[in-house]
């Protein structure tokens, strides 16, 4: 499952979704932008999630369906967080009526824009009036905040750092999956790190293909991928596949190999800052 907020889409086709996924075997569903601003996009792999009900707000997306390798019945809600008091408390409010609706174990990730401890904010003495509500919510609601495992910020901007993306599960959750843990992505040039939830138990498996939208404009790539791929001759296809792959790595070091490294100094340098922040 692969939560984005902030698309500034009004419309997503199956189309663009396949481009990031990297397959056509997804699902989607989406909240558009006001023009260019907000929007949210849940996708998942069908082959794993099937989807039974989906709900919408103007600042959360709601999914019910089932995990079907460990036939879960579940609901999992992206959030992107209102800015004043009174937009955050509505916000709240419809997420409550959609936990009670869907009466199934849920997950609510994303953006809260609200702290809910005085740690989750640097050189904060205090915790806001609107973040002793979330507070309260949290409470009410009987969540489990999912401590991260790796840092102590999710948001950086100048010499501001907070913690307001989070992940929110219900009592029902945790008792069936009860070792997930949360960690925090590179965020790259964006101001918020992603977040990841990983099952303890579960270890990786082969690194997925993927590609670089930088290959498509580059003069010489579609003329090399025709000339391996007919090349290759009547192999099976899978053997093509994996031939063409190991050519694509050694053609992207030769023609890419400097953009690597400087993707990773800046990459670098924004870790560093990010750990003197925190």
């Amino acid at each position: 499952m692969l939560g984005l907020l902030e698309t500034k889409r009004e419309v997503i086709t199956k189309y663009d979704v396949t481009r990031i996924w990297g397959s056509s075997a997804v699902g989607l569903e989406f909240v558009e932008s006001v023009g260019a601003a907000g929007g949210l996009l849940l996708m998942w792999d069908d082959l794993f999630f099937q989807k039974r009900n989906c709900y919408k707000g103007e600042r959360w997306l709601c999914i019910e369906g089932v995990l079907t390798t460990m036939k879960f019945h579940c609901a999992l809600c992206l959030v992107y967080g209102a800015y004043g008091r009174e937009g955050k408390r509505v916000v709240w409010e419809e997420l409550s009526y959609i936990a009670g609706l869907c009466q199934v174990p849920f997950c609510l990730f994303g953006d809260f824009n609200e702290i809910l401890q005085v740690e989750d904010r640097k050189e904060v003495n205090s915790l806001p009036a609107t973040a002793e509500e979330f507070k309260e919510w949290v409470q009410d609601m009987q969540l489990i905040d999912l401590p991260l495992s790796d840092r102590k910020f999710t948001w950086f901007r100048g010499q501001s750092c907070s913690r307001i993306n989070r992940v929110l599960i219900n009592i029902k959750w945790a008792e069936k999956v009860p070792d997930i843990r949360l960690k925090g992505g590179p965020r790259g040039l964006s101001d918020h790190c992603p977040l990841i939830v990983e099952d303890a138990r579960v270890r990786g498996g082969p690194r997925p293909f993927r590609s670089l939208d930088s290959w498509f404009t580059h003069v010489g790539f579609l003329r090399m991928v025709k000339t391996e791929w007919r090349s290759l001759g009547d192999a099976p296809f899978p053997c093509k596949l994996k031939a063409l792959t190991t050519r694509l790595k050694k053609w992207h070091k030769d023609n890419f190999s400097d953009m690597d490294k400087r993707l990773m100094m800046f990459e670098d340098e924004i870790k560093k800052l990010d750990t003197m922040d925190s």
